[in-house]
């Protein structure tokens, strides 16, 4: 099986017109071509999730200094 994936702009205007995405996959098996939508994958990098999400200023040495204080007090 040999695959590519493709900018839809490369398609005739005829096949353009049938994605709604903005790249296809074009695959070949058998004789057989198929163009089957790529969908964007999400970054699920991008913004802070968790706990912290809502504190920006809250970096990772910042956090790791609460975290021994609050285990200095512990003791």
């Amino acid at each position: 099986m040999n695959a590519s994936v493709i900018e839809i702009n490369a398609l005739p205007e005829f096949l353009h017109r049938l994605f709604s995405t903005d790249k296809v996959r074009v695959s070949e098996l058998d004789g057989v071509v198929q163009v089957e939508p790529v969908k964007e994958e999400i970054d699920c990098t991008i913004g802070l999730r968790g706990m912290l999400a809502d504190y920006p200023e809250m970096s990772v040495d910042n956090f790791l200094a609460r975290m021994r204080a609050d285990a200095e007090l512990d003791l």
